[in-house]
């Protein structure tokens, strides 16, 4: 945990997450991977502007799952 959160509100944290019904805990992992999806898009057209959408789906495939992985399944051609 954080070292700047008070240790009385670190275990308000913890408690409100265990009684929060796992649909919900779910909603908010999917929206977190959502938004880090979203930011890592985002930093590859920065850094390629001239890049494809094929061209940057390839590149957030490495980034989530590694270059061999990526090439088992985008092929090796980038």
């Amino acid at each position: 945990m954080f070292s700047d959160t008070h240790p009385k509100i670190r275990a308000l944290q913890i408690e409100w997450i265990r009684r929060m019904p796992p649909w919900k805990k779910f909603a908010i992992v999917d929206s977190l991977n959502e938004t880090v999806r979203t930011l890592a898009i985002s930093g590859i057209r920065q850094r390629h502007p001239q890049a494809t959408p094929e061209e940057v789906r390839r590149m957030l495939a490495e980034m989530l799952l590694g270059a061999e992985l990526a090439a088992k399944v985008y092929g090796r051609a980038r």
